[in-house]
């Protein structure tokens, strides 16, 4: 604060508010404030700020910080049962394409590429941080068999492969999310044996992507 600054008597200095602290070196540490006029004009602007929020959250400035608490608790519950209706909207069976649509009400349909049991869904506008927990809840639902998801949005697709442990000796999530990448225009892909995430630009290419794992599945059953 002093910094070479200096005033006849402390009452010059008037109303001080200090912003904030910052290491600058070892053992030294500087503080940042405002004082007199600028430090006024920015506490009314503040005050400003927290009336008219408590204006629009209908209660008083005081009780702001629990409204914005109890908002933010209903925020992630709400968020948590979106992510419950989307699982299950996307294990509910769907057209053909593999399109999840909504009011679907049966169970996955399970299709059969040789002996094992495989379900694929192209899921628009779900968010691609939710496809490992899909997956999880595919592979409880399949038992045995291999799942793919592909979440796209904004054109862009994010990828999810499972394998059910008892074909991790078979099949490779790793090895089939990098295919399915592939075809969305990405490269790479990592994970474990039993589950393995990647993405792409492509999201066009969501089809694309399913079919090529599909495909692999059935060459590499054919070579035995």
């Amino acid at each position: 604060l002093c910094g070479g600054t200096h005033v006849a008597r402390t009452g010059d200095i008037a109303l001080l508010h200090i912003l904030g602290d910052s290491a600058v070196g070892a053992g030294v540490r500087r503080i940042e404030a405002l004082t007199g006029e600028p430090a006024r004009a920015f506490l009314e602007q503040r005050d400003d700020i927290v009336q008219e929020t408590a204006q629009l959250l209908k209660t008083a400035p005081d009780e702001l910080a629990a409204r914005v608490a109890a908002l933010v608790a209903e925020r992630k519950k709400l968020e948590r049962e979106v992510s419950e209706l989307r699982k299950k909207l996307a294990l509910s069976d769907a057209s053909a394409g593999g399109q999840a649509q909504p009011g679907a009400s049966a169970e996955t349909p399970v299709e059969r590429v040789g002996e094992v049991g495989f379900v694929s869904r192209i899921l628009n506008d779900v968010p691609a941080k939710e496809l490992r927990g899909l997956i999880d809840a595919a592979k409880q639902s399949l038992g045995s068999g291999i799942a793919v998801f592909i979440a796209v949005n904004d054109g862009k697709a994010g990828i999810a492969v499972g394998v059910s442990d008892d074909l991790t000796d078979r099949f490779d999530a790793v090895e089939l999310v990098r295919l399915g990448a592939q075809q969305l225009g990405g490269a790479g892909g990592g994970g474990r044996p039993d589950m393995a995430q990647a993405g792409g630009p492509d999201g066009d290419k969501a089809a694309a992507a399913i079919d090529a794992i599909r495909h692999s599945l059935s060459e590499k059953q054919a070579a035995g």
